[in-house]
């Protein structure tokens, strides 16, 4: 059914199909019982604790989908474990120019451009207010793009420090490669700044006798040995929880959709298929370089429960998908549930 259901979405350009999609499932789901339906259809059960926090299963969506936290009630009906909503900045902002989100259908891939388009803390922190109970949420977090970088710690401290008591973990975003000049901010000064007031904001929550939250790293799958080593050594020295491996990457090698095409689409960052042996050799690399000191969630190229199990067997204690769901539906988070749930 997913099938034909994506054959038409796809006749439509991707941002569009994204849009189409989400308003006729919020229409869909006020029909009685509907989404009672899709929970019962979709859920897997795999209780699993990572971070301090008891997750329903071990299979997360991915921050970018819901930048907004718009659809936590109806994707929560969708079988996912967790969601992580973002990246939010602290001011709204339109993002780049359209068009911006691209499918590579040959290689189930995405190429974006979208440039950190949300709300604003201040709309999403609102509508978290009334999320669905019971869901983890995830906060992903950024810096708008006026923003200097070396005022960049100033905008993640205003979005951690709005959304503390609303999300059940934080993930700082310092790896999307379509926000001008926001990578330099994985080198080792700037992101020692950043994250080391980060923990020290969450101190003072902590004194106040607020829960702990808390924080992981998100990376590029771009990043040499030598700056994988800095980010080891980063996530020890600053006390932070974790790492998320990895974002999307500017490489382009190894598609299969046509040269002229892909230069056509312009400059972003490639998600799908493609990424998962490099994703997965980032995670391994971090995995062995901590001697399995860092917890991590393993995202990148999952388009198979087989996959999903690679990501964890490389050290990843959960999962997220993005581009695999986009291109397989809700069926795919189903799978990868009942096959983790083997591991347990």
């Amino acid at each position: 059914m997913y099938r034909i259901i994506r054959s038409i979405l796809f006749l439509f350009p991707a941002e569009t199909a994204h849009n189409l999609t989400f308003s006729l499932i919020k229409i869909l789901f006020r029909i009685p019982f509907l989404r009672l339906a899709f929970h019962q259809a979709y859920r897997v059960e795999n209780s699993f604790e990572f971070l301090g926090l008891r997750f329903p299963n071990r299979v997360g969506l991915a921050a970018g989908l819901d930048k907004n936290a718009a659809y936590l009630h109806e994707l929560s009906a969708l079988g996912f474990g967790f969601i992580e909503i973002g990246t939010v900045t602290p001011r709204p902002q339109d993002g780049n120019d359209k068009p911006r989100l691209f499918r590579l259908k040959e290689d189930k891939a995405l190429i974006n451009r979208m440039g950190f388009n949300n709300d604003g803390v201040d709309v999403v922190a609102e509508r978290l207010k009334t999320r669905p109970k019971g869901l983890i949420v995830g906060g992903n977090i950024g810096k708008n793009k006026l923003t200097p970088n070396e005022k960049a710690v100033d905008d993640y401290l205003v979005c951690f420090e709005k959304l503390y008591q609303l999300v059940d973990y934080f993930v700082v975003n310092v790896s999307s490669p379509n926000t001008p000049n926001l990578r330099e901010l994985q080198d080792k000064k700037p992101l020692m700044e950043i994250l080391s007031r980060l923990v020290e904001a969450r101190n003072r929550f902590i004194k106040k006798d607020i829960s702990h939250k808390p924080i992981l790293l998100k990376i590029a799958p771009d990043m040499t040995r030598e700056q994988l080593d800095d980010i080891v050594e980063i996530v020890l020295e600053t006390g932070i929880e974790g790492v998320v491996a990895t974002n999307t990457t500017l490489s382009r090698e190894g598609l299969v959709t046509n040269s002229e095409e892909v230069s056509a689409i312009g400059a972003g960052g490639l998600s799908g298929k493609i990424l998962m042996d490099k994703s997965t050799q980032v995670l391994s690399y971090l995995h062995q370089k901590s001697e399995g000191k860092i917890p991590m969630i393993g995202v990148g190229g999952i388009n198979s429960a087989e996959d999903a199990v690679t990501k964890i067997k490389s050290g990843a204690g959960l999962v997220q998908v993005y581009t695999g769901f986009i291109y397989e539906g809700p069926v795919l988070v189903k799978k990868i549930a009942r096959e983790l749930r083997k591991l347990n």
